[in-house]
């Protein structure tokens, strides 16, 4: 058997490693909890609205998406998806605002809008509060009552 790991070395590397970035990836949709809002929110038309590409957020449990993220807006909900390499368990998610609560958030010294997306599953969403003052315009008198507190 290690004779023939020897000789096939340099084509496992490839298969193992294409191996390994799925299981990285899709442990990431299941913690941080895209998988459970892709049971609901899957989108799979064009997306018409405003969209911002290369965002940042993070979802349940610290899963941060630094800089893959597109998110867009309009007056049907939030739009949610990350960069084609990132892919694997994270289709692109169409979210409706009666869908979304919003509150702003202080962590350390930043400050974060909060968006908890689902009404029965309610997984966080922090983002900056500019990339949230673009969605608020985008969605305009659909954009969700922010809480309080």
């Amino acid at each position: 058997m290690q004779t023939w790991i020897d000789q096939h070395s340099a084509a496992l590397f490839p298969v193992l490693l294409v191996a390994l970035w799925c299981v990285v990836t899709a442990a990431i949709s299941h913690v941080g909890g895209w998988a459970i809002l892709a049971r609901q929110y899957r989108y799979s038309s064009e997306f018409m609205g405003e969209k911002w590409r290369m965002q940042s957020g993070r979802m349940r449990w610290l899963m941060s998406y630094n800089n893959c993220l597109t998110l867009g807006g309009n007056e049907t909900g939030l739009y949610l998806s990350v960069l084609s390499l990132f892919r694997f368990q994270h289709p692109p998610l169409l979210i409706p605002w009666p869908e979304i609560s919003v509150s702003r958030q202080r962590r350390f010294f930043f400050n974060y809008v909060r968006l908890t997306l689902g009404r029965e599953v309610k997984i966080p969403l922090l983002l900056r509060p500019t990339i949230a003052e673009r969605l608020r315009r985008a969605a305009g008198s659909h954009w969700p009552v922010e809480a309080v507190g």
